[in-house]
């Protein structure tokens, strides 16, 4: 995709999302990893619109949308998105086959956006496996954003995966979605919230993003899951808490991931299980009784 050389532009610090103003202050690595860009008003979801498009053979296509009307995240829950107060995004990219190799990439994504969070003043941010950003606030996590991975066919030997994006900036501004807001079912925090008055635009906070996810989902596809792996400890916000799975009917304690991004867990009998699906939640801590 042809860009204008890397540039600062006014609009960049307004948080209307700014196609141009994101397009020209990418670094050259994310400018050269990408194929399109766009920025749409309302939308359904930008993950179900990039499954639909036919898009490019190489690179990536970004998609972001100031509104979703159908968002929504893994095993097809809802994902509250009212408009101009958060960021939604997706990216359509081709890996190289098969489709397996693309079992890690929720790592490689997960690790590069905690990466861009950091970088942007957010010290406590940090990866609850398997897809979601959460800030760790006094030993709880609060959900700050999530990803969602899914494959969307191929051509010969590649295949195609959409990653979607939604981060909490300014939700708890917003009254536009009061009741589904008041409806989610976990804690949850937004940038505004943990930044205060030093909370970026969103046009600054894609850019960041951007910087560092699609030079990330390149070296996954070159090297793997690796360098994602030894890089997720810094924010494993899992490690050595008590947690539960399969509805909470077995429990055990978090220790770390296996080198193809499964989470390992001790159970409560001493055994090891190397979990690579399924929600997993932080066993709720007893209080003693005064």
């Amino acid at each position: 995709m042809a860009l204008e050389p890397r540039m600062r532009s006014d609009a960049l610090d307004r948080d209307a999302l700014d196609r141009d103003a994101i397009a020209q202050a990418l670094s050259p690595k994310a400018r050269d990893a990408l194929a399109a860009l766009e920025v749409v008003d309302t939308i359904d979801s930008t993950n179900s619109e990039l499954l639909r498009r036919d898009t490019a053979r190489v690179g990536a296509s970004v998609l972001f949308a100031e509104r979703q009307t159908g968002g929504r995240g893994r095993q097809g829950r809802a994902w509250v998105s009212p408009p101009a107060c958060n960021l939604y995004l997706s990216i359509a990219r081709p890996f190289a086959g098969p489709l397996s190799r693309l079992g890690g990439l929720s790592i490689a994504a997960g690790v590069a956006t905690a990466d861009a969070l950091h970088s942007l003043g957010l010290n406590a941010i940090g990866l609850k496996w398997p897809n979601d950003l959460v800030v760790v606030d006094d030993g709880e996590l609060r959900k700050l954003g999530g990803l969602l991975i899914e494959s969307g066919g191929g051509r010969g030997d590649a295949v195609r995966a959409v990653i979607g994006l939604g981060l909490n900036v300014r939700m708890s501004e917003t009254t536009s979605a009061d009741a589904r807001i008041a409806a989610i079912d976990q804690p949850w925090t937004d940038l505004r919230a943990q930044l205060g008055a030093g909370t970026p635009s969103r046009n600054i906070i894609a850019v960041a993003v951007l910087d560092a996810l699609l030079p990330a989902l390149d070296a996954f596809d070159r090297d793997g899951l690796a360098d994602a792996i030894a890089r997720y400890a810094r924010y494993d916000a899992l490690r050595e808490r008590a947690v539960t799975w399969d509805d909470g009917a077995r429990a055990g304690i978090a220790e770390g991931l296996d080198d193809d991004g499964a989470l390992r867990v001790r159970t409560d009998d001493g055994a090891t299980l190397a979990l690579r699906a399924g929600d997993v939640r932080v066993r709720p801590r007893v209080h003693a009784l005064p």
